[in-house]
């Protein structure tokens, strides 16, 4: 029977599925992910869709448009669209921490065409290096990547929260494996080529105001502690003397911002000195804006706003904690907690409209400089980037360069490598970590590119090779050793893949030990008895691992580090097992001892205090044994180093600057505020190095350049690194490093109240044993 006028309710129930079908794609067509579209006939009509005027100009006319309403919905790392405006919906929250990852809300590799990502290195890994310019390429290459996943309309955001630069000051600390490692020389290196590679900087020299994508450097500040023993990142206060503040924890964020010049930056979960810091107005205001020059937005950590009240109780009320970080400088909340008590805030009277203005302008600002309210981006600089160069063949060689030069040689008895694979006739590979290419990408990992296990990867060397897991998992609660034992005996070489993995370090996850996990130990020391060979011993690990026994147990012939090394990994370290590669990597942290879990990781202090027991932190400060050193790494080659350029052995700042020294505390020394940059800038000078290698293998070789100081009161640190360079050598082959040295930033120290200056009389560079006195008249 016909309806008048009315459909049959099964019709509507086919149009109403049919809608929900088609809505994605109507969506799509009719809001799409940019701004200032040439076919919205309004675009014209609004100023701020005009490129040729100033962004800010831009800015201003776009918040003009925007009601309070609009305006308050902005401040969310979701931010929905304003359909009337033409503006579309952004999601500030994505990641690349080594790769472009599906962490966070704005990238999607879990559906559409693109499926994977190059995972490189961790960053703990690539740092051992020491290669500038390795760590700027990464950079670009996961740029030009996240603007391929992006046009290809995968990426709703291209805003990505890395790189992670805070100290890794604490061995136990889960998150260290995120950063370029103890020393804040290496953290602002790394911050300032891989902000650049992101954000589509040259190497050195200009900053486009144009970004491929934007870099957030984090965690602000003095973060490195996530959960231990129930004290977590959350609630805790972390307390700072102001000589560890500006020494320490600051130089990577300042160098991150100033010449990096990074377009973001994170307020940190965690109070410094009793503030949080999404709420230090003196911390996001007066310093990195004020001070550094910072230009660019502030986000917190994901809902660190709600916990200055729900967790911290800092602030009495929701509205109290919107008003406390709107004030303070930050500009968007990971989460939804602004977006929801902003209105409130707002009818309180404890925000004003002009508070949320000050935030948009910030946000904005970057999404214009990111080209996304000029029309559709296939026009524009970066349009032409595909999904073709997502998981390219450069890209994959440049994840196997970065592991191999990460990879650290730490022992190698009696030149037990490289293996020979004629003197290899059968292999036993033994070990949880040897056989599981996931356990080789560590924390923040895309979904990678290819996926090739040790075990693998050493199939392709050794065709007859046996593998036994020996523990249930790198906890190895059950273990296997009678099995491990048996198949030691029964073949010509051992290798064995051990140490840790997510499930011990992590974020959210600290360690309360050093030592290798479970029955680790025992698995290794019955194997290695039992080999015919000394057997080989292969790490993976974020942080540091005691393993002095294997250090000092002549049946382990040679050990290697292999951090989390990326989807090349397994091929890297098999390369370097079997010589293909001269490993060259150096340790980016110190290696300590079980004994050091008895320093509360609470305490945040740097400098040894003899007094009382405190052993200090970090190669700078640190005064107890350690297992390896800070820099220590071994080669397959020897190298050599020697000064042969030298400056005048006297600097007299007195006649250079015309200042005169000051008197503190018994030792005379001069304020760099006083002097200003002109005058630092022209009292640098020129060291020259020779390096050489002696053979029998080419290799690339990292030269260290350090500063030690006479003795180390007032908190001199015992030896400052002040200059790297990587350089590759031919067998044989030798060649000169240039250093430039800036007394203003390579020979001065920190006082106790935070200053900063160059002490009159003897300074010593230090190139391996070899050092060369400076003397400051």
């Amino acid at each position: 029977m016909r309806s008048h006028g009315k459909l049959h309710p099964l019709l509507l129930q086919f149009l109403f599925l049919l809608l929900l079908l088609l809505l994605p794609m109507l969506g799509s067509s009719l809001d799409p992910p940019f701004s200032c579209d040439i076919t919205n006939p309004l675009s014209s009509s609004f100023a701020f869709c005009q490129q040729s005027l100033p962004i800010d100009q831009r800015v201003e006319n776009l918040i003009a448009h925007m009601s309070l309403v609009e305006k308050v919905s902005q401040l969310g790392d979701v931010s929905p669209a304003i359909p009337r405006l033409g503006v579309p919906a952004y999601k500030w929250w994505s990641e690349s921490l080594h790769g472009v990852s599906n962490g966070g809300h704005g990238i999607h590799l879990d559906r559409g065409s693109i499926r994977a990502a190059t995972s490189f290195p961790q960053v703990i890994l690539t740092a051992a290096s020491f290669d500038s310019l390795l760590w700027y390429r990464i950079g670009q290459a996961i740029a030009i990547e996240a603007r391929g996943i992006y046009n290809k309309g995968q990426a709703e955001g291209l805003t990505l929260w890395s790189p992670n630069i805070n100290i890794f000051r604490d061995p136990r600390w889960g998150r260290g494996q995120e950063t370029a490692g103890e020393d804040p020389m290496i953290n602002s290196k790394y911050a300032v080529a891989y902000v650049r590679g992101l954000q589509g900087d040259e190497f050195q020299g200009l900053n486009s105001t144009e970004l491929k994508t934007s870099a957030c450097c984090k965690h602000f500040t003095a973060y490195d502690l996530d959960n231990w023993k129930n004290n977590t990142r959350y609630v805790f206060d972390a307390k700072v003397t102001a000589q560890d503040m500006e020494d320490t924890y600051q130089p990577p964020f300042r160098s991150c911002i100033r010449d990096g010049r990074a377009s973001g930056l994170m307020c940190s979960y965690n109070r410094v000195n009793g503030v949080p810091t999404c709420a230090d107005y003196d911390l996001l205001s007066k310093t990195a804006r004020g001070q550094w020059g910072f230009n660019g937005y502030i986000t917190s950590d994901c809902d660190a706003v709600s916990i200055i009240h729900d967790a911290q109780g800092y602030a009495k009320a929701p509205e109290d904690a919107v008003a406390d970080v709107l004030k303070a400088g930050m500009d968007v909340n990971c989460g939804g907690y602004v977006q929801k008590y902003a209105g409130s805030a707002l009818r309180q009277g404890k925000i004003t409209e002009g508070d949320v203005d000050r935030a948009l302008r910030n946000l904005f600002s970057i999404r214009m400089r990111l080209g996304l309210f000029d029309g559709n981006p296939k026009y524009r600089q970066y349009g032409n980037i595909g999904s073709s160069q997502v998981c390219t063949k450069e890209h994959q060689n440049l994840a196997l360069q970065a592991a191999q030069d990460g990879i650290v040689l730490l022992k190698n008895t009696a030149n037990v490598l490289p293996l020979s694979r004629s003197n290899v006739a059968s292999l036993a590979v033994i070990g949880p970590n040897a056989n599981d290419a996931e356990k080789l990408l560590g924390n923040y990992a895309g979904p990678p590119c290819i996926s090739v296990t040790p075990l693998q990867a050493l199939q392709s060397f050794v065709g007859k090779t046996r593998y036994l897991p020996g523990c249930d998992s790198a906890a190895c609660n059950e273990s296997q050793i009678a099995e491990a034992v048996e198949l030691a005996r029964s073949v010509d070489q051992v290798i064995m893949f051990m140490g840790l993995d997510l499930d011990q370090e992590r974020e959210e996850l600290d360690r309360v030990d050093l030592v290798l996990p479970g029955m680790q130990r025992k698995l290794i020391t019955s194997v290695a008895r039992a080999a015919k060979k000394p057997i080989i011993l292969v790490l993976l690990s974020g942080g540091p691992v005691d393993v002095s026994f294997a250090k000092h147990d002549p049946k382990i012939g040679g050990i290697l580090w292999g951090g989390y090394p990326g989807e090349a990994g397994g091929i890297a370290i098999a390369q370097v097992i079997f010589g293909e590669h001269n490993p060259g990597g150096r340790l980016p942290v110190t290696w300590y001892p079980q004994e050091f879990t008895r320093v509360p990781m609470t305490d945040m202090r740097m400098r040894a205090d003899l007094a009382t027991g405190y052993p200090g932190r970090t190669y700078r400060f640190y005064r107890g044994r350690t297992v390896f050193r800070f820099g220590y790494g071994l080669s397959y080659s020897r190298y050599s180093h020697e000064f042969i350029s030298l400056p005048g052995r006297t600097l007299d700042l007195n006649s250079t600057t015309g200042l005169q020294a000051i008197d503190k505390s018994g030792t005379l020394s001069y304020e760099i505020e006083e002097m200003g940059s002109e005058v630092c800038e022209r009292i640098k000078f020129p060291i020259a190095v020779k390096v050489k290698n002696h053979g029998p293998m080419d290799g690339r070789h990292p030269v260290l350049l350090f500063l030690r100081w006479p003795n180390t009161l007032d908190g001199r640190p015992v030896k400052q690194l002040i200059g790297f360079k990587s350089v590759h050598l031919k067998a044989g082959e030798a060649a000169s490093v240039e250093f430039e040295v800036s007394p203003c930033e390579h020979l001065s120290r920190v006082t106790e109240d935070g200053r900063k200056v160059i002490d009159k009389g003897s300074h010593f560079l230090m190139l391996g044993r070899k050092e060369l006195e400076i003397m400051m008249a």
